[in-house]
């Protein structure tokens, strides 16, 4: 997979893509992520990128031209199968749209800064706009880094069991049942007795149950949806 990121402020991104599984992916050959400082692309010699909005009022927007040369450029290079915006006002990213995403060859994301972008980027350049929640960040790195972590865990190979991606929460319409480790008893803190037995379909059979329950009392959003499907 080939994922450009286009931003004002690319060393924000440095440390997340160069740790656990997504460095990993990338060392293997599986990822690679490219970063594009939009400063490179102004067109004026204090490579600019930011100017006031028209008609008055508080704050930056991010200028179109940058944006569209950057993209020119790289479309020389390859197709894309999505060009993402993030912004506050996208669609919700969730687990169903990671699995989707991850499908994916090529990938571009659109990292906004101050009031936003230019909305002539939003109009005519981008395929998709995404928001990992209702509020807002300074800018769109870390939206970034969230959804390309949760993308690039479920390619094939970024996980040495990769049948632990598949049992995240989310993956089912759930979330995850208690997990427990060594030691069996600590402080008189006991790990629940079926988990000890050795039976897997037993085993299999509470975790689902506890699956339930537990969004049924913290998610019951998820809960009522499953159950109406």
């Amino acid at each position: 997979m080939q994922i450009d990121i286009l931003t004002l402020h690319p060393d924000l991104l440095q440390s997340p893509f160069n740790c656990s599984i997504v460095n990993r992916a990338k060392e293997k050959g599986l990822v690679q992520i490219n970063l594009h400082n939009l400063h490179d692309f102004s067109p004026n010699k204090w490579r600019k990128a930011d100017d006031y909005p028209f008609g008055g009022g508080a704050g930056m927007v991010m200028m179109i031209e940058p944006i569209d040369k950057c993209l020119t450029e790289l479309k020389k290079q390859r197709g894309y199968d999505e060009l993402i915006y993030l912004s506050p006002d996208g669609e919700l990213f969730d687990q169903k749209l990671a699995n989707e995403l991850s499908l994916k060859r090529n990938l571009c994301f659109i990292c906004g800064h101050y009031k936003g972008v230019d909305e002539r980027v939003r109009q005519h350049l981008i395929t998709r706009e995404i928001s990992i929640g209702d509020y807002v960040l300074t800018g769109g790195e870390l939206a970034a880094a969230v959804v390309v972590d949760s993308i690039v865990r479920l390619i094939p190979g970024a996980i040495s069991d990769e049948t632990s991606a598949l049992t995240d929460s989310f993956q089912d319409g759930l979330v995850s049942p208690p997990v427990y480790t060594r030691p069996a008893e600590y402080n008189g803190w006991k790990v629940p007795d079926i988990l000890l037995s050795g039976h897997r379909q037993k085993i299999d059979e509470w975790r689902h149950e506890q699956s339930l329950e537990r969004t049924k009392q913290r998610r019951p959003e998820l809960f009522n949806q499953n159950n109406q499907e």
